[in-house]
C-alpha cells in the first residue's frame, strides 16, 4: 500500500479529514444525512494509481481505437469515494452534450428553494347558464414548464364540476403558459383546446389519458371562440398571427388556480428525458450559461476553466466540461440533496428503473447516470455500486467522426466491467432514487376557488 493511500486512511480514521470537510461545507454535519457521503465525489486525495483501474481504462481505450475512434478525442475518470481510480484526459473541458444539465441541475438547486412552484390562474368574463359560459376563459400563465396533455385534461374535469360544459367565448392567454415544452400562442391554444374536448381526441391524447390515475374521466368541454392572447401581438411560423385582445376586457372572475410540480419534478423530468428546453429556460432565469459555469465551478470547487457552457442543455459544441469537473458536480449535487436524504438518484435516471435517456441502452441495473448526445459526441457521467469499491463514480466524454451507437455499446460494456472487476454489490442507500418520476394531471394541485364567487358571476 502506497504512503499516500496510508496517510488517507489514517485521516479517515481519525476523523480529522472528516471535519475538515464539514468545516469547509464539502460534507454536511453527520446529524443532518443518513447517506453514507464518504461515498459520494469531493476533494481528491492524491493516491497511488490503481493498476486495475489502469488496465479498464486502457482495454476502454484500445476497444474504440480499434473501431477508429482516436484515444486523443475520449476523456475519463475514475473515482471512487475520495479517491482518484485512474484516468485519461481528465481536466480537458471538451463536449459534453446533455452533461451540461448536471451543472444546470446544481445551480437550480443552490439558488432556489427546492418546493417552489409556478402558479396558473385560470378566470372567467361571463355568466354560468345552464352550462354555458357566457363570456372568455381566460388563462394566465405563470411559468409551470410542466403544462402537458394529463394537467390540460384536469383542468377542464374542474371546469365541468363547476358546470361549464361549452365556452360560448375566446380563449385568451395571458402570460404566454407553456404547453407541451411550446409557447407558440396558436399551437398552445389549439393545444388546450384539444385536451378539452376527449370528443377530438388523437390516439397520443388517449396514451396520455391512460397514464392519469384510474377511473379518470375523458372531458367534453367546447370552446366555441378563437384563441387570442392579451399580449403583443405575435407571429407563428407554422400558424400565423394570433390575434392580440385590444378591446377591454368585462370584469373577470378566477375559477381555478393551478400549482405546478415542484422544482425537484422539474429537474427530475429534466434529467430523465434531457430536456432541451426545460433546461435551456432554467438556465437562462440562472443568468445565462456563463453563469451557470462560474457558479457551477465554485460549488463543485473546481477551476472555471474546467466548466465552459453557452446555454444549459448542452445543445452546441461549444458546451465543454472536463470528465472530472462532471463528476465534482454530480458529488456536489449529492451531497445538497443528502441533507434531505435524498441522493442523485432522485433527480438522475436509474437502469432499470427510468426510462427516458435509458431506453435501450444495456449497463448494470442499478446504474446512476446522465447521458449526453450530440452527432458526433457521446458522454455517460455517474455512479456504479460494486462489492469492493462501493459506489465507483465515472466519466466518459467520447468524441469521433461518426455517429455514436458504438461509444453507448462501449459505454454500456466498460460499467459491466467494472462490476466485473470489482464485483456485483447491492444497491446502495446513495443510489436507491425515492423521489418518483411525478404522475402529471394530479387532481390536488389545482384549486377551486370560492364558489359564491360563480354566484357574484352568474347575478352580474
Amino acid at each position: 500500500m502506497g504512503r499516500a493511500v496510508m496517510v488517507m486512511l489514517s485521516l479517515v480514521s481519525s476523523g480529522v479529514l472528516a471535519l475538515w470537510l464539514e468545516a469547509t461545507g464539502i460534507l454536511p454535519p453527520p446529524s443532518e444525512v443518513s447517506v453514507p457521503l464518504l461515498e459520494a465525489p469531493g476533494v481528491v486525495l492524491s493516491v497511488d494509481s490503481d493498476e486495475e483501474a489502469e488496465a479498464l481504462i486502457d482495454g476502454y481505450l484500445a476497444a474504440l481505437e480499434a473501431q477508429g475512434m482516436s484515444p486523443q478525442r475520449q476523456g475519463i475518470w475514475l473515482q471512487a469515494g475520495l479517491q482518484e481510480l485512474a484516468s485519461h484526459e481528465a481536466t480537458l473541458p471538451r463536449s459534453a452534450a446533455s452533461v451540461t444539465k448536471v451543472a444546470t441541475t446544481l445551480v437550480a438547486l443552490d439558488t432556489w428553494d427546492w418546493q417552489r412552484q409556478a402558479v396558473t390562474e385560470i378566470s372567467a368574463t361571463g355568466p354560468i347558464v345552464d352550462g354555458v359560459l357566457e363570456g372568455h376563459l381566460i388563462i394566465t400563465g405563470g411559468g409551470d414548464l410542466l403544462w402537458v396533455w394529463e394537467e390540460a385534461i384536469a383542468l377542464a374535469l374542474v371546469l365541468e364540476e363547476l358546470g361549464v360544459e361549452t365556452v360560448a367565448g375566446d380563449l385568451i392567454l395571458e402570460n404566454q403558459p407553456w404547453f407541451n415544452f411550446r409557447q407558440e400562442p396558436q399551437r398552445v391554444g389549439e393545444a388546450f383546446r384539444l385536451s378539452f374536448d376527449a370528443r377530438r381526441w388523437t390516439p397520443r391524447l388517449e396514451r396520455a389519458h391512460e397514464g392519469m390515475a384510474a377511473g379518470t374521466r375523458k372531458p367534453q368541454l367546447e370552446i366555441q371562440g378563437e384563441v387570442r392572447i392579451l399580449a403583443e401581438s405575435q407571429t407563428d411560423e407554422d400558424n400565423g398571427e394570433v390575434e392580440r385582445v385590444t378591446e377591454p376586457l368585462p370584469s373577470r372572475i378566477p375559477l381555478v388556480r393551478q400549482h405546478s410540480l415542484p422544482l425537484l419534478s422539474w429537474l427530475k423530468v429534466m434529467n430523465v428525458h434531457s430536456n432541451n428546453v426545460m433546461a435551456d429556460h432554467l438556465a437562462q432565469e440562472l443568468g445565462g450559461g456563463a453563469r451557470v459555469a462560474q457558479r457551477a465551478a465554485q460549488l463543485a470547487a473546481v477551476p472555471e476553466a474546467e466548466i465552459q457552457l453557452i446555454n444549459g442543455s448542452g445543445l452546441g459544441q461549444e458546451n465543454r466540461v472536463s470528465p472530472r469537473a462532471s463528476v465534482a458536480l454530480l458529488g456536489a449535487i449529492h451531497r445538497r440533496l443528502a441533507r434531505r436524504d435524498l441522493t442523485v438518484a432522485d433527480l438522475f435516471p436509474v437502469f432499470g428503473q427510468d426510462g427516458g435517456t435509458m431506453e435501450d441502452r444495456a449497463m448494470p441495473k442499478g446504474a446512476t447516470v446522465k447521458t449526453g448526445t450530440l452527432w458526433n459526441v457521446s458522454a455517460l457521467v455517474g455512479a456504479v455500486p460494486t462489492r469492493d469499491r462501493g459506489l465507483v463514480w465515472f466519466a466518459l466524454l467520447n468524441g469521433g467522426d461518426a455517429y455514436t451507437l458504438p461509444f453507448r455499446r462501449q459505454q454500456d460494456e466498460f460499467l459491466h466491467r467494472i462490476q466485473e472487476q470489482w464485483g456485483r454489490g447491492p444497491q446502495p442507500r446513495a443510489l436507491r432514487g425515492e423521489y418518483p418520476l411525478p404522475r402529471f394531471g394530479d387532481r390536488d394541485r389545482l384549486e377551486v376557488l370560492a364558489k359564491p364567487k360563480l354566484s357574484e358571476l352568474t347575478n352580474q
